[in-house]
């Protein structure tokens, strides 16, 4: 297999968490299956759409969740992501009942009264705090039901678990962000915890309630430990892949004004957005879209071999930890036109570049844990841009580009800096 070591101790970790395009660079000189040596263990990289499926598909049952605990460490314990085989599915029929169209259409209407109230109170200058703060104010106000006076503290603790897992000292010293997402982590399970026997019998229409009712036909439901680690879980992945997608978007449609026109036309001929009327917005669908090719919200799924396995006709042992990176697949020549170009058109009927292969465009990742929210989670960007849009314009200066963080979850290095202009 080919691949290097990298720098002593630090190997190619800096590469990865600071060169955006390192993974891709890698695929055009080393091939699909290569490997490197970061953050002080072997990565092999399973790159482009054909590794990508066979690590995801997982027919064979050698790739388990577990790579994701150097990323995520203890603080979404349990959480679906981590959960594998029968025990998944399990988790995972029954999470369903918590998406049901009625379920969706009552989420997606507060989502829609939350946005109307808080984005136009968003002013001119660093975007992506404000954007940051309405996506965890719909996480503890929408999704929890959270009561008012709680709301502030419950969304340091979702701030502080979400960063806690890329902390490089990884011990509870105080002052570190281990340390912080220890105690974040202790405040979300408490706030859980204390209402799952009330949410039983609650009337509410939030998220946390319709996890505690969550029944199959045969009578199974959520223990109190599977509510608390499921919705820790859901919450902070829900609001940094939202916060991101959202990201993007401004930041294409902010260079792209005809797009932006196009959009804005189809939201304000329809209010209040409803499944229907997202589902007609066309232009809309295909800005976002676009979007999460250029920026996928997940860069990277690792997966650890639960046993030896053959990848691509390479020899993979037991214990290795496998990175499958969505961003290669979308950027590839072999699947799209001019991939670096944002071309919301090619998801048209017309041209639909995406179905060049099963995983040219995996934004949700792939095979039985591909994101079960995506519908909603795709709904829910499109309500919140359909405030913004019906709100404000907004243009980038000539030379303008975004340089993203990418140490974790993509972030705008410079907090998204736009002049908006009020309607």
């Amino acid at each position: 297999m080919p691949g290097d070591a990298g720098a002593p101790l630090l190997g190619h970790s800096l590469s990865l968490f600071r060169e955006p395009h390192f993974a891709l660079r890698r695929y055009r000189e080393l091939g699909p299956v290569s490997w490197v040596r970061a953050f002080g263990t072997r990565i092999v990289s399973a790159a482009g759409p054909d590794a990508a499926q066979e690590v995801l598909v997982n027919r064979d049952k050698a790739y388990s969740q577990a790579g994701w605990e150097l990323f995520v460490g203890p603080f979404v314990n349990r959480g679906l992501m981590l959960l594998d085989g029968d025990e998944h599915l399990h988790h995972r029929r029954l999470m369903q009942e918590a998406f049901t169209a009625t379920r969706i259409d009552g989420y997606l209407e507060r989502v829609d009264a939350l946005a109307k109230r808080v984005v136009p109170t968003w002013t001119p200058g660093a975007v992506y705090p404000q954007l940051h703060a309405l996506t965890l104010q719909l996480a503890t106000e929408v999704f929890m039901d959270a009561p008012a006076e709680e709301s502030a503290s419950l969304q340091k603790a979702f701030l502080a678990t979400s960063q806690a897992g890329m902390a490089v000292l990884r011990r509870a010293v105080p002052g570190t962000r281990w340390a912080a997402g220890v105690r974040g982590r202790r405040v979300l399970e408490g706030f859980f915890r204390a209402r799952v026997a009330e949410r039983r019998r609650s009337t509410g229409t939030d998220l946390f309630t319709a996890l505690c009712q969550a029944r199959t036909d045969e009578g199974h439901m959520f223990t109190d430990d599977d509510v608390v680690n499921h919705m820790v879980f859901m919450m902070i992945a829900a609001t940094d892949s939202v916060t991101t997608t959202l990201t993007s978007v401004l930041h294409q449609l902010g260079h792209h004004p005809d797009w932006q026109d196009e959009a804005r036309a189809e939201c304000l001929s329809v209010d209040p957005p409803t499944v229907p009327s997202l589902t007609a917005m066309t232009s809309l669908d295909l800005v976002v879209k676009e979007s999460l090719r250029l920026v996928a919200p997940l860069p990277t799924l690792p997966r650890r071999t639960v046993r030896d396995t053959n990848l691509q006709g390479h020899f993979v042992p037991a214990g290795t930890l496998v990175f499958v990176t969505p961003g290669i697949s979308h950027h590839l020549e072999e699947c799209w036109t001019e991939p670096q170009r944002f071309d919301p058109r090619r998801f048209s009927e017309a041209r639909r570049e995406d179905k060049a292969h099963r995983f040219a465009w995996m934004p949700f990742g792939g095979g039985a844990h591909k994101c079960l929210g995506m519908h909603f989670g795709m709904h829910e960007v499109k309500v919140l841009l359909h405030a913004v849009l019906r709100t404000f314009r907004w243009e980038f200066p000539a030379g303008y580009e975004l340089v993203w963080d990418t140490r974790a979850i993509p972030v705008p290095a410079d907090d998204l800096p736009i002049a908006l202009e009020r309607l």
